[in-house]
């Protein structure tokens, strides 16, 4: 449970900066926030995904140590706002999340950004490939739901490159929801029946994948990637890194084991969690907790007191005062 303080933080943080405009603002602010709570964590973690090289990101870099240095020793990845862009122009579906999971269990994707996904839920487990076509998932999903394919309904980011996928899902008959940005929750949606959503296609970025993974297997959910070089050169960097592009990563292979962690927190509202609320005396918000080795999904809602707020300096701006 004390991983979710670290993705109410972050949220609670980056809300300040919601629809204002700058990205770059409201994630320094949810940054801030989630190293500081992280480092009040009873473990000795090692970050896996995070927001970069050493050079590039000063704090939560790929490398860093976090926790208050006392076992466990986990692998720990963090997205302190999957949904930058949805944040900082005030649309819906943005989440702090955050994954942790036994040392050296975690996937490091390496230098590739991008990833080609294929979630599904616990009914279609075991069921699809990213070895097959589109329209051969759809059908094996459909069967493993008793429905039909005119039933289904597939998640896909809304990006250009994606526009032969639509296309081949029309033909096939499926509904399609397509989301602006945030495919963490993309994919975790396909395992809760309360979403409607029953498959998700298409390319995002492989820190998401991983982090997704670790709620999947929680939730007995199932996803499937594989690596999405955007050019030659990046290809090149991750076959020098030991990686090969070409090989189908299981659900095991992005997070090994069956002992981690999943903890989310909405900043803006979206189908599976709702946004922050603000009120006179303080904030509410709500997260998902999953556990893999009990397979627990708990969603908590939180009220947060002002004074509290202020004291772990998280409150946002114009509510200082009680105003």
């Amino acid at each position: 449970m004390e991983i979710v303080r670290v993705t109410e933080s972050a949220a609670i943080a980056a809300s300040r900066w919601m629809g204002r405009g700058d990205k770059e603002g409201a994630d320094g602010a949810a940054v801030d926030a989630m190293r500081f709570t992280l480092h009040t964590v009873a473990m000795d973690g090692v970050v896996v995904i995070g927001e970069g090289e050493k050079d590039e990101a000063p704090m939560l870099y790929n490398g860093e140590r976090i926790g208050d240095g006392s076992p466990p020793q986990v692998d720990v990845a963090v997205d302190p706002i999957d949904g930058t862009r949805p944040t900082a122009y005030g649309r819906g579906g943005a989440l702090s999340v955050i994954a942790l999971a036994e040392r050296g269990t975690m996937f490091d994707p390496g230098p590739c950004f991008y990833m080609e996904k294929l979630a599904v839920g616990p009914d279609a487990v075991g069921r699809v490939s990213l070895e097959l076509s589109v329209r051969e998932n759809l059908r094996e999903i459909a069967r493993a739901k008793r429905s039909s394919v005119s039933e289904l309904t597939a998640v896909v980011l809304d990006r250009p490159r994606h526009e032969p996928l639509i296309d081949e899902i029309r033909s096939a008959g499926a509904r399609i929801r397509l989301i602006p940005d945030g495919d963490v929750a993309g994919a975790i949606a396909t395992a809760w029946s309360d979403t409607g959503a029953d498959v998700l296609f298409g390319i995002g970025g492989t820190p998401e994948g991983v982090i997704a993974a670790a709620a999947m297997k929680g939730m007995g959910g199932e996803i499937q990637g594989r690596l999405a070089p955007r050019d030659d050169a990046e290809r090149d960097r991750v076959r020098a890194a030991g990686l090969d592009p070409d090989t189908l990563l299981s659900n095991d292979d992005l997070v090994a084991g069956d002992n981690c962690f999943f903890a989310a927190t909405g900043i803006t509202d979206g189908e599976l969690l709702r946004g922050l609320r603000f009120h006179a005396a303080g904030v509410i918000t709500e997260s998902l907790v999953v556990r893999s080795s009990s397979g627990t999904v708990r969603f908590i809602r939180a009220h947060h007191r002002l004074e509290k707020l202020r004291q772990y300096h998280l409150l946002p701006a114009g509510l200082e005062g009680g105003s």
